[in-house]
């Protein structure tokens, strides 16, 4: 199950209290205070791991408490720092405070780390509060608590290149065609309910990223069919390529809907590079194909493509194209 949203608890640990203790030694009836500190509570690092894909795992781990540290003790020692808890997320995810939604930190790298809550500092022993007006103090301090905070983790895709279309406008063909990856695929709307990423491979030793989600519908950015909910994993991709069924009546109105949804979501993401292209080739004669190829699209950023993830026919060249627009970013 892909979760790429969840709300999670947090605490680290409590700092330890200082001791209070005295000497105890043969021939020293009156020794001084030997009260040790307190151990540091444990701190709660987050850190991005190239092998997880999905936030499932918080889905039934919701609360986060690092260890207390231990108490000081006789003969001035320090108690034990509190264990330190590490929590592992994919490569992607962002870190946002629960009450204000602000980002906190944005986890974009492989073994990329944050501390996001410290524990507690240990308190002092006796031992330090000795002085010459008061050799025998009977007191000590107490350990600090430890940072809580509800975090959001908010997992966003990482790819190079992001598919928009709208339902069974063939993008998870695409996707399965040009890579390894291997989306539901059915004649239906909304196959697809969760994103896909593939990698597609170029030549011989090179690869791009391309993210497929659920096709978008108008009204998407009102809360209207699935799409909306994953437009957050191509917010980060450099390239989005359009797909648009070659038997569309109006194919510049059906990229318009899809555009003017992207911007209602988020104007950045309207302004990345758009290649628009028209899937399903295998549908239509050479002769119709020809006359579409030659079609300009309004607020587009590319010549028009044509392709048939069935045929394979403009396959390869789709392919030539994103990675040489890729490289031009």
């Amino acid at each position: 199950m892909f979760i790429d949203y969840t709300e999670v608890e947090i605490k680290a640990g409590r700092g330890g209290d200082g001791a209070v203790t005295f000497r105890r030694e043969k021939y020293v009836p009156k020794g001084g205070p030997s009260g040790g500190d307190g151990g540091r509570g444990g701190h709660i690092y987050i850190q991005a791991h190239h092998n997880l894909s999905t936030l499932l795992d918080f889905r039934y781990h919701k609360k986060y408490a690092a260890e207390n540290g231990k108490p000081g003790a006789s003969a001035i020692k320090t108690g034990r720092d509190g264990e330190d808890i590490f929590i592992k997320v994919p490569v992607g995810t962002i870190i946002k405070d629960a009450n204000s939604k602000k980002i906190i930190f944005d986890l974009d790298v492989n073994d990329k780390m944050v501390m996001i809550a410290k524990g507690g500092r240990g308190g002092k022993g006796n031992s330090n509060y000795a002085t010459p007006t008061n050799q025998a103090p009977r007191f000590a301090e107490q350990g600090r608590e430890g940072e809580e905070k509800k975090i959001i983790l908010e997992l966003k895709l990482i790819a190079d290149v992001g598919l928009v279309g709208f339902p069974n406008s063939g993008k998870s063909t695409l996707i399965s065609t040009i890579s390894s990856a291997r989306p539901k695929i059915a004649d239906y709307p909304f196959t697809t309910l969760e994103p896909n990423l593939g990698i597609v491979k170029y030549k011989d030793f090179q690869s791009f990223t391309v993210a497929d989600i659920p096709g978008i519908i108008e009204g998407a950015h009102q809360g209207k069919g699935l799409g909306i909910k994953f437009l957050r994993h191509i917010e980060r991709t450099k390239i989005l390529l359009f797909l648009i069924d070659v038997t569309s009546e109006n194919p510049q109105k059906d990229f318009t809907v899809l555009y003017n949804e992207l911007k209602s979501y988020s104007p950045a993401l309207a302004k990345k590079l758009k290649i628009v292209s028209f899937s399903k080739a295998d549908l239509l004669p050479d002769m119709d194909l020809v006359k579409l190829s030659k079609k300009k699209i309004r607020n587009a950023d590319s010549k028009t493509l044509i392709f048939s993830s069935v045929t394979k026919k403009g396959i390869p060249e789709l392919i030539v194209y994103l990675w040489e627009a890729l490289n031009k970013k």
